[in-house]
């Protein structure tokens, strides 16, 4: 009776090893894709208009026929709006943080100011002052992109950099007299702070509408005319700039694509022979 039962479970086991014999062996998994790569290197081109707080000026009397005493003596005035084109190079490190380098010409901006001193004798004289001034603006910038929703980027970024200020002629009106003093240029110490947000054209190319507030530093103004006082410097700009443009990406995940699925390996199912 043993004997039977032994060579039934004999059968039985020998059957069980055939069939596992046959099965094919599973198809090895391939690793998931990689994630996608965010750095790429990217070009700007912005158009601006913008308005500067003109901060004072001061200049040096001398004691000229003009002025009693020598010492300081302040002027006032305003400054009108203008257009800027600029334009720029940088690069997306990541999904959320970027940098670039830009340069900013901003076209003349008209200046109109008075100043009040007195002439001698107790005589109170009040002139006219007329001007304008242009500038670059060279920036190195880092940018914090806040995330991509429904196709817009908003962003918060700093900048450090110079600007080149030049000054037109400086023409100084008292009563019928007007008196030219030249204008002068230099650089100066800059920085600036930006927001704003951009939005997906393409899948490289974005539209970036923003705000930037820019901050330089003063400087020398004008030089002296003959038989006047000088030479001049103003205090600097607060500059308040509202600006659009474009940047073009090259390479790299712009989160302006369609994200692709969840990857989900293939189930396996064995294959038997």
């Amino acid at each position: 009776m043993i004997k039977p039962v032994i060579a039934a479970a004999l059968i039985a086991f020998s059957s069980v090893a055939a069939f596992a014999a046959d099965m094919v062996e599973p198809p090895i998994v391939e690793a998931p894709p990689p994630v996608a790569d965010f750095g790429g290197w990217y070009i700007r081109g912005d158009l601006d208009y913008h308005w500067a707080d003109f901060r004072g000026a001061e200049y040096i009397t001398y004691g000229t026929p003009c002025c009693a005493d020598p010492g300081t003596n302040s002027l006032g005035g305003d400054l009108d709006g203008a257009f800027s084109l600029g334009g720029g190079i940088g690069y997306q490190i990541t999904n959320y943080l970027r940098t670039d380098l830009t340069a900013d010409y901003w076209f003349d901006s008209d200046f109109n100011g008075s100043t009040t001193g007195d002439c001698g004798g107790g005589v109170i004289c009040t002139s006219t002052d007329s001007s304008s001034w242009s500038a670059w603006l060279l920036l190195a910038n880092a940018y914090a992109d806040l995330g991509t929703y429904y196709g817009f980027t908003p962003y918060v970024g700093a900048g450090i950099g110079g600007a080149h200020v030049k000054w037109d002629d400086l023409h100084n009106t008292i009563g019928p007299d007007t008196f030219v003093h030249e204008g002068d240029e230099n650089w100066r110490f800059a920085w600036a702070l930006m927001a704003g947000t951009a939005y997906c054209l393409t899948d490289n190319l974005k539209l970036d509408v923003g705000y930037r507030y820019s901050h330089i530093n003063g400087g020398r103004m004008f030089e002296i005319a003959p038989g006047q006082p000088g030479p001049g410097f103003d205090d600097g700009f607060n500059v308040h700039e509202a600006r659009a443009g474009l940047r073009y990406q090259f390479g790299g995940d712009t989160g302006c694509g369609v994200p692709p699925a969840p990857y989900e390996p293939e189930p396996v199912t064995p294959i038997y022979k």
